[in-house]
């Protein structure tokens, strides 16, 4: 299963998401919680991050890495998640029953990345 099309259609999301992070960076500027410093670095930061462990997914050698380190991602992640539904202005416009779906999107996400470790 290591090989399988879906890993590889996980990695290219990733790669996706990633590059759309210099692509749109409002959008996620939009999104960042006001504790947070550094907010257009972290964007960027995060893009790469996006990128490069999507790329890992695509490697045997690396591979057990970007799992992790994607699993790690979308847990930081929970924090932007949680901060939308904080507040109306936090929400950026989406409905918040949107905004609850994506909660579990997020561990489903996680468990998908788990499904390519090799035990």
């Amino acid at each position: 299963m290591t090989n399988a099309w879906h890993l590889y259609l996980m990695g290219a999301i990733y790669i996706f998401a990633g590059i759309m992070h210099f692509i749109k960076p409002k959008v996620y500027l939009r999104i960042m919680p006001r504790y947070l410093p550094f907010h257009k670095p972290l964007v960027l930061l995060s893009g790469v991050a996006e990128i490069l462990l999507g790329f890992g997914l695509f490697f045997e050698p690396t591979r057990a890495i970007a799992v992790y380190g994607i699993i790690a991602m979308l847990a930081v992640f929970l924090l932007v998640h949680f901060y939308m539904l904080s507040s109306e202005k936090a929400s950026a416009g989406f409905p918040k029953w949107l905004l609850l779906l994506r909660l579990p999107i997020q561990f489903a996400l996680m468990y998908w990345a788990f499904m390519y470790l090799k035990v």
